[in-house]
């Protein structure tokens, strides 16, 4: 399996050719990946009889995935999430972004990272099967200033671990924000929404939005409210609560604040788990994020796996990532990225199974 592209997957209308690559460990687990937008296309994973099970949305044909509106397994960027007024100003200049949701900047813009071909080889770093993904974004793209050299290293582990290692490096003063938009559903499709998963959030603190989804800058509390997950909880239980701010997202769509340990470290943002398979999946990060979004806009288009169609809250989003409009909240933590600086994060993906 080393070595090369696994299979054939399907040809860009530019000619492109786009292949997929497998991960395996020891215990059976697999991941697929393609080099159009970095996608993940399947995480096959242990239920608590020890069958393997498909836990990510995603499609069969090349097809699908180019005309995907949802950004299903994609690596998204040059910025995550949504950029107020499709615009921002850095060292006194001004820049208009693509604007794509709303008046916002959404996921990069019209034709972001999850539209683009990557660069795919295999390498080894002593932890598990690791294929690198590098794409350079040319200064201007989508409106961001900088010519941006993005990496992006999958790697399985033997402890049943799927590790998302990003990097990135600019030759002009930019901006970064990137994260991977896996829709996970932990039952392998055998129920079609996610409303009877477990989710725990290790947050005290959530980003209140406005009615266009846009942090308004205030770190609100989750004691008493909806986003209070801090101990395990059924999405159920709080999706469609009677809450201004879960009407503004249609149900799940906001970002809380991991509780951290020590800045840049790996901490535990969220906990999935699904009673019916066994299976629980725990995201640790280095973000200061983790945007939670309960697949409220899932419409049924495109043709899924097995001709699966999937709808609403067929799937949930767990995107690490730093706050959405940083640039133009100076009270959020920055991703500002400068020549000769080195743009770094870590997210480790970490199945398991509960009797």
């Amino acid at each position: 399996m080393m070595g090369g592209a696994n299979r054939y997957f399907g040809t860009l209308p530019n000619g492109k050719i786009v292949n997929e690559y497998m991960l395996t460990n020891k215990h059976g687990m697999v991941v697929k990946v393609i080099n159009l937008g970095g996608i993940i296309t399947s995480i096959l994973a242990p239920d608590r009889d020890g069958n393997q099970g498909d836990v990510v949305l995603g499609f069969e044909s090349l097809d699908e995935y180019i005309n995907d509106t949802h950004y299903i397994g994609a690596i998204v960027g040059r910025t995550a999430n949504r950029i107020a007024g499709a615009s921002f100003t850095l060292d006194g200049n001004t820049y208009k972004l693509s604007c794509n949701n709303n008046t916002n900047n959404h996921h990069g813009g019209a034709e972001g990272f999850n539209k683009k071909l990557w660069n795919v080889e295999r390498v080894e770093n002593g932890r598990g099967e690791s294929l690198k993904l590098t794409y350079f974004s040319k200064d201007g793209e989508e409106g961001f200033p900088g010519n941006l050299l993005v990496m992006v290293v999958y790697t399985l582990t033997d402890n049943n671990e799927l590790t998302v290692d990003y990097s990135a490096t600019t030759d002009k003063k930019t901006v970064v924000n990137l994260t991977q938009h896996s829709y996970f559903n932990l039952s392998a499709g055998k129920k079609k929404d996610i409303l009877s998963h477990d989710l725990l959030v290790s947050a005290s603190l959530f980003l209140a939005t406005n009615a266009l989804q846009v942090p308004t800058g205030e770190l609100r509390d989750v004691a008493n409210t909806a986003f209070d997950f801090r101990k395990s909880t059924r999405i159920a239980d709080k999706i469609d609560a009677d809450d201004e701010q879960i009407k503004f997202g249609a149900g799940i769509d906001h970002t809380w604040v991991v509780d951290r340990k020590l800045p840049g470290t790996l901490d535990l943002a969220c906990t999935l788990s699904e009673e019916g398979s066994g299976r629980k999946m725990s995201v640790y990060t280095t973000e200061p994020g983790v945007q939670i979004y309960s697949g409220n806009y899932l419409d049924g288009a495109g043709k899924g796996k097995g001709g699966e169609r999937y709808t609403r809250r067929y799937g949930i989003g767990l995107e690490t990532q730093h706050f959405p409009n940083s640039p133009n909240q100076p009270s959020f933590p920055s991703i500002e990225l400068s020549p000769g600086d080195t743009f770094r994060s870590q997210t480790l993906f970490k199945f398991e199974t509960f009797v």
